[in-house]
């Protein structure tokens, strides 16, 4: 996984840069290494996406339970990312701003520079729209989204439920091996509201608790009978399952991974389980007056009980003196013969229609918690169905599902679940009201301040005093290399003296080059013939003619004083 996530960055690199360089119509050169990288890269993340999208939708309805809760706190924290964001947003808007204006300055009488000037300032433009126009629309939906936004979690405190409450999912799993008594007896001493477990059958007809189709993982079968481990765990007898251990692999490997160290007392105790019964689970939630759910697994083809095992499971459970409005009933079929056999059952459905529940008389439902993401299971809470969740773990989990008013979670996690007094990322909608008003004014100040900031900065780098900014202008043509224009001549008073240059016309006059009679003859420069004057030059020459006049007429009439003969 690490060297794809190197194959996948260097390979993103690359089409950044490619992107890069293209942008700046530069030409674009890759080594055919790198050529067969992105067309093997591309494809593979391409496969890789579908994949997700396709096989991972229930990881994908997590996420979008996980936003449900967190909506107010992630738009919160989105608007103090905007006023981060728009720190180099404005400097990059006003940078090209200052840059469009002084391009402005380069449009001369030359049709060519002009058009290529505009055509600059036309990017640069395009290049503000783009970067500005996403920012702020982005900005304004963050300013407005609370209109639209729902969060379970955001109502008032008298409108909360009660506490959903728990079943332990194969007793306390990460306080006990799972499915042993030890377990069990953990989860009622942390305040389960009842026991979940699975059912399955022995071969010689024994309802025993185990959940996987193989003994390898929860017992030391590997170590007794390794060529039977495999094996599918109905096809032993109780007297051998009897005599494996079920609790050595808890003290060895942590099944959860934030799971707490347990004390010395408990890994020896855990290191001495074995595989319990269904009467061992039956006494236990007798004793302690605790409600019992479990999935029933049929047994193999060549089992003895194939058909029978419903049956005998039932028989079972009326043999142990249990109660019977203490067992919730899971199992689907033959319901019938269970609710004439045991009409004191509690029948629990799945995720069935509200028809299919009212022909049924079932008043509670067993379904996965991701069902909560689509409409928050209204419709049965409207028809006032009792609704179990399964498997909730996580402390942000079990506070949206409290928040929903669901009446109970199946959990791994009962012991941090037990310890929790009210529901977190909770919030009154006044209070959430107060931080969106607050939040919008400040960050609209911040962001404001900011693009002002940059904008005053802009303008004393682009925009100097008047002293400089002839000098700044002709520094910025001279280089550019566009001809400057003739500087506008400064007026003098009419008492001041003009000097009026005087023009000469100057003839170039050929010159002829001695000649030898053996050497070829020295060529000669061509004469200067003034045919036409530069733009400049001509621009020159008209605006002193447009002067001279207006000098000679001005100019005061100074008597000629004779020279005086040399003396002799």
């Amino acid at each position: 996984l690490s060297f794809l996530g190197i194959l996948a960055a260097y390979t993103t690199l690359l089409l950044v840069l490619g992107f890069l360089l293209c942008w700046e119509k530069q030409r674009l050169y890759l080594h055919w290494y790198h050529k067969i990288l992105v067309l093997i890269m591309i494809p593979f993340f391409s496969l890789l996406l579908w994949i997700l999208l396709t096989y991972w939708k229930d990881r994908w309805l997590t996420i979008g339970l996980s936003l449900q809760i967190l909506a107010p706190y992630v738009h919160l924290s989105s608007i103090s990312v905007m006023v981060l964001l728009s720190w180099p947003v404005a400097f990059y808007l006003i940078h090209l701003e200052g840059e469009a204006r002084m391009r402005r300055y380069q449009i001369t009488s030359n049709e060519r520079r002009r058009n290529t000037c505009c055509s600059m300032l036309t990017k640069l433009r395009a290049l503000q729209v783009a970067v500005g126009v996403p920012f702020f629309f982005i900005l304004l939906c963050l300013y407005v989204v609370p209109f639209g936004t729902y969060s379970p979690c955001l109502q008032e405190k008298e409108k909360l439920a009660p506490k959903p409450n728990f079943f332990g999912h194969r007793g306390a799993p990460m306080l006990g091996p799972e499915n042993t008594i030890m377990s069990f007896e953990k989860a009622v001493e942390y305040g389960a509201h009842g026991l979940e477990s699975d059912v399955q059958i022995s071969f010689d007809g024994v309802p025993f608790l185990m959940h996987d189709y193989d003994l390898r993982r929860t017992t030391n079968i590997k170590e007794v009978l390794p060529d039977a481990a495999r094996r599918h765990p109905s096809l032993f007898r109780w007297s051998f399952l009897t005599t494996l251990n079920a609790g050595k692999w808890f003290s060895d490997v942590k099944p959860f991974f934030r799971m707490k160290p347990l004390s010395e007392d408990d890994k020896e105790r855990a290191r001495n389980q074995r595989i319990a019964k269904l009467t061992d689970l039956l006494a236990i939630a007798q004793k302690e007056k605790k409600l019992v759910i479990f999935d029933l697994n049929a047994p193999p083809s060549r089992h003895p009980s194939r058909l029978s095992y419903i049956h005998l499971v039932v028989r079972v459970i009326l043999d142990s003196k249990i109660e019977q409005h203490l067992i919730a009933w899971l199992p689907g079929s033959e319901r019938r013969y269970i609710k004439s056999k045991a009409p004191g059952f509690q029948h629990v459905g799945t995720f069935y229609t509200l028809q299919e529940l009212a022909d049924e008389n079932i008043t509670r439902i067993n379904v996965d918690y991701k069902r909560l993401y689509y409409n928050g299971l209204r419709e049965y809470k409207a028809a006032n169905i009792s609704i179990n969740l399964y498997i909730v773990n996580e402390p942000w989990l079990f506070s949206l599902v409290w928040c929903h008013s669901i009446h109970s979670v199946t959990t791994d996690n009962i012991e941090v679940l037990n310890e929790m007094n009210h529901p977190y990322y909770f919030m009154t909608p006044s209070f959430y009201l107060f931080l969106w008003i607050f939040m919008d004014i400040l960050s609209a100040v911040f962001i404001v301040s900011i693009f002002r900031f940059h904008w005053n900065l802009c303008c004393f780098l682009f925009y100097p005093t008047e002293a400089s900014s002839a000098s700044l202008q002709n520094e910025v043509v001279e280089i550019m290399g566009i001809p400057a224009p003739f500087p506008e001549r400064e007026r003098e008073p009419p008492s001041s003296k003009a000097v009026v240059p005087e023009i000469v016309n100057e003839t170039t006059i050929s010159t002829v080059h001695p000649t030898d009679d053996i050497g070829q003859p020295v060529p000669t420069e061509p004469a200067f013939e003034p045919i036409q004057a530069p733009t400049s030059e001509a621009n020159r020459e008209a605006t002193l003619q447009t002067v001279l006049p207006t000098l000679e007429a001005n100019e005061p009439t100074v008597p000629s004083v004779e020279k005086p003969p040399p003396e002799t």
